[in-house]
């Protein structure tokens, strides 16, 4: 995370990529921003484990079912809630288009952020090679051990390995990477935190952890400004 990921003094992280583009704010949410994570105006959606992506315009509150959200209107603040789950955000830099995407298993094995990018690129005429796209803090491959019926999802995504016949270990951010980088963004503009919520010692809610007592952490994006 070291020069890519900084934590503010409100305990938001925010990647430096994202930090470095004037015309939007954002962050990742940690157990310490308790303001951030208390957001009110987000545009979110019902987080349904799936690959559907929303067009949020310029619509607040719950924008329908689905885990990702896009907008190029200024001031509309995308949301997303995880506790272990991926939270991606993204900006296409030429464009001044956003999107927030909450990426479980099942939604990282359909390829959520890959069609994202596909969204991102038809609705707004968004180059992939363009985006910015930053990963936050998840549960990390260290401490997410699944069963075969998991990771056999995840072969497409890793085929240097063959060990997902069986219970394995698997890295969703790096999944999340992959997918991101054959959509055709830039290695160089997609930046992982590295930082798992499971093991973090409390810096971030988990579900594996805490079970029904984890809450949620927001992570958003939003355009201050058109051209």
């Amino acid at each position: 995370m070291a020069g890519v990921f900084r934590k503010n003094s409100e305990h938001v992280y925010q990647a430096v990529p994202l930090l470095e583009l004037g015309w939007l704010e954002h962050g990742f949410g940690s157990s310490f921003s308790t303001a951030w994570n208390r957001q009110a105006g987000l545009a979110t959606v019902s987080q349904i484990h799936s690959d559907i992506c929303l067009h949020a315009a310029g619509q607040t509150g719950r924008v329908g079912e689905g885990d990702a959200l896009v907008t190029e209107a200024a001031g509309v603040r995308l949301g997303v809630r995880t506790a272990d789950c991926v939270p991606i955000l993204l900006a296409d830099t030429r464009r001044r288009a956003v999107a927030a995407v909450h990426a479980g298993w099942r939604g990282t094995a359909a390829a959520i952020a890959a069609k994202v990018v596909l969204e991102l690129r038809e609705r707004f005429n968004s180059a992939p090679g363009e985006i910015v796209a930053a990963i936050g803090p998840a549960i990390g491959e260290c401490c997410y051990r699944v069963g075969p019926e998991v990771a056999g999802r995840f072969r497409e995504w890793f085929p240097e390995r063959c060990d997902l016949d069986g219970p394995a270990r698997i890295d969703l951010a790096e999944a999340n990477r992959r997918q991101l980088i054959r959509a055709g963004l830039h290695e160089s503009k997609v930046c992982v935190a590295g930082l798992c919520s499971y093991c973090s010692g409390g810096e971030f809610q988990s579900w594996r952890r805490q079970r029904e007592a984890a809450g949620r952490l927001i992570s958003a994006i939003w355009i201050l400004k058109k051209h």
